[in-house]
């Protein structure tokens, strides 16, 4: 129980109780009626609450915060200590509040992280900005510039810079207001400037994510002589492309450019390009008939339709692959989903176990037998907590990301990665690993 909670009487907190529990509303006006001079009075207005919203829900967050302190995180050296990655941007909060944080939201825990740094930033360093959001007179997205470019700068650059700036940060463009924001610190604290620029280079990282259509980005933070220099490189060869004739967009051409000057295709000396493809599988139960589920060892395995993955299965599918010839990359690998009709994940092999499990066929009958017997499901328990190569394959197809809520990471059936808020395992005692929990990322 929280200290709120402790000195609030009963009144408060049912009234806070009853409060939360309405349907959230908001003063709307009829478009229909409005004038065009209204219309653009009323999206003002509409921008203000916005401005008040965000404050209220800094305020909030570091409410949240303020109950999470680090007191209980285990230290380090300690069995579930932080050993990698980045904690709470909070100082003296738990390194799981963004994690918690997240799942309140429903976004990721790096959206969360940013939503905690800005919060932290302009609640407790930023005070007067945070007021003018309150007040409607500033939107949130100046007030991020804020918490951007002072961030990392001492209490004295922001006491002297704050003032100077933010009562004309509203008729500013984004732009305009972080060239003025940063002149203002370098004004104030010269020295710290120059800390700060030494510094940022540490920062630096390359992220790539999907966009639409099978296309993804990949965007790089570097010092900016670096990137203006990778800039002149990348354009000098696409304006090469078109002095040669090809006539197709500029940034296709930009693109083609990039891709090519770190690829190097033409460097033979260098490891060639491989993939690692997975086929996914849908399997029905052959001929469409369904039979009674066989059993391996005395439990059920995994079934379609009703029916276990046999040996018949996994012939038709070994036929079907090569039919349409279906091969693994040179130097790359080929793995086969297989799943049932609703999508579920029954079984994950590579392409040359699948072709010996179908050879040999059941191993209690015979491998010319039509039974009914499981050959194929998930892979069996090993002892110890690490898991096995073959339950890392099938967690990684099953889950393909981590499961924590809004968390878009490769799934790592490890307890070591980044993304710490799901066990990978679940057995009864920790004496055997088992793919029966989620993948974290």
């Amino acid at each position: 129980m929280t200290t709120a909670e402790l000195t609030r009487s009963p009144f408060e907190g049912a009234l806070v109780g009853w409060l939360l529990d309405q349907r959230p509303t908001v003063e709307r006006l009829p478009v229909e009626v409005l004038s065009a001079g209204e219309k653009a009075a009323e999206l003002r207005r509409v921008q203000a609450r916005r401005a008040m919203d965000a404050a209220y829900e800094a305020e909030l967050v570091m409410g949240l915060a303020a109950d999470r302190p680090d007191t209980d995180d285990p230290p380090p050296g300690h069995p579930g200590a932080r050993r990698r990655g980045p904690g709470s941007p909070v100082p003296g909060t738990s390194e799981f509040l963004p994690d918690e944080l997240a799942a309140v939201l429903n976004c990721s825990r790096s959206f969360a992280t940013g939503v905690l740094s800005d919060a932290y930033v302009l609640v407790e360093r930023m005070p007067a900005v945070l007021a003018a959001c309150a007040a409607g007179e500033l939107d949130w997205f100046r007030a991020r510039v804020f918490a951007d470019v002072l961030g990392h700068a001492s209490g004295e650059v922001i006491a002297a810079v704050v003032p100077a700036v933010l009562p004309a940060a509203a008729g500013l463009s984004s732009g305009r207001l972080r060239r003025r924001l940063m002149a203002a610190a370098i004004a104030a604290d010269a020295e710290s400037a120059e800390r700060q620029r030494t510094e940022a280079p540490a920062r630096a990282g390359v992220r790539v994510h999907p966009t639409a259509d099978g296309l993804s980005a990949l965007t790089t933070e570097l010092p900016s002589p670096v990137a203006a220099a990778m800039w002149s490189a990348i354009d000098q060869a696409a304006q090469l492309a078109r002095t040669g004739g090809d006539d197709r967009p500029i940034g296709v051409l930009r693109a083609e450019a990039h891709a090519a000057l770190v690829l190097r295709p033409w460097d033979t000396s260098r490891p060639a390009m491989t993939g690692h493809v997975t086929v996914v599988a849908p399997l029905a139960a052959p001929g469409g008939a369904a039979r009674s589920a066989g059993a391996v060892g005395g439990e059920a395995g995994p079934s379609v339709n009703g029916a276990p993955i046999t040996a018949a299965h996994l012939r038709e599918l070994v036929a079907q692959l090569g039919a349409l010839g279906v091969q693994p990359p040179s130097g790359g690998s080929l793995a086969v989903a297989i799943t049932g009709e609703d999508g579920e994940l029954l079984a994950a092999v590579t392409a040359a176990e699948l072709r010996r499990l179908a050879t040999r066929g059941c191993p209690a009958h015979g491998g010319a037998a039509d039974c009914a017997c499981a050959i194929v499901g998930p892979p069996a328990a090993v002892p110890g907590h690490d898991p096995s190569a073959a339950q890392e394959r099938f967690l990684r197809l099953r889950d393909r990301t981590c499961r924590h809520p809004g968390c878009g990471r490769p799934g790592a059936p490890t307890p070591t990665t980044s993304c710490r808020t799901t066990a990978v395992v679940e057995p009864p005692a920790r004496t055997s690993a088992a793919c029966t929990a989620r993948t974290t990322g």
